[in-house]
């Protein structure tokens, strides 16, 4: 049995790495539930992982599995983070790293987020490489340009090189791929409020900031 074993691992990252790929082309109806990712986190140990903007404890969770290099995302970026600021303490925004092999930069700039993460600096580098998408998804050296971003934000520029090509910010991308497969997740954006995915009719500034007013009031979400 044990010399099959490399097999059966080799095996299943494949699966995995499949799993990621056929992500963003599924073609089916959106479902208005998705599992609960805040179960699957707690079941993980991997709270510590999240990307997580304003209170911890707030009543209200936004969470969205994201892809640098996608215009929707990057036209939802600022408003989501306004939202934060206008309703908090009540809504926390979390963000899960969801990259699709369609945008040849979005892995890239994945890890340009996790490595600054690694100096307490991943909302800055969020918000940065989404104000900047529409200059470096057409570059032909990102690393470059990502360093720069990196001294911009006063970042160690040799550390954050050593972290974006090291395993760990690797290992936390993978691990948001395994977590949006298994939460169903078809496409980015992707929004949840409280767990719930909403439909793509909320998908803009304006649906988002209704869902999160209905949440923080008691009201029905915009499912479809």
């Amino acid at each position: 049995m044990k010399r099959y074993l490399p097999f059966v691992i080799l095996g299943v990252v494949a699966l995995l790495a499949f799993g990621g790929a056929v992500l963003f082309y599924r073609a089916k109806r959106r479902p208005a539930v998705t599992m609960s990712t805040k179960n699957l986190a707690e079941e993980s140990g991997a709270d510590e992982k999240l990307h997580v903007l304003g209170n911890p404890n707030a009543p209200i969770t936004l969470e969205e599995f994201g892809d640098f290099e996608c215009v929707s995302c990057g036209v939802l970026s600022e408003p989501i983070n306004q939202l934060e600021r206008d309703y908090r303490p009540k809504l926390r925004v979390i963000f899960h790293q969801a990259p699709s092999d369609i945008h040849p930069h979005a892995k890239e700039a994945a890890l340009a987020a996790e490595a600054a993460s690694m100096q307490g600096r991943f909302w800055a580098m969020h918000d940065l490489l989404y104000r900047e998408q529409a200059t470096w998804s057409k570059a032909d050296d990102v690393r470059s340009l990502f360093n720069g971003y990196a001294a911009k934000l006063g970042l160690d520029v040799d550390r954050f090189k050593k972290d974006v090509a090291g395993e760990k910010c690797a290992e936390r991308i993978a691990d948001d791929l395994a977590l949006a497969v298994a939460s169903h997740v078809e496409t980015t954006p992707w929004i949840l409020i409280n767990y719930w995915a909403l439909g793509r009719s909320a998908l803009n500034p304006d649906g988002v900031r209704k869902a999160v007013d209905a949440a923080v009031n008691g009201k029905p979400l915009p499912f479809d």
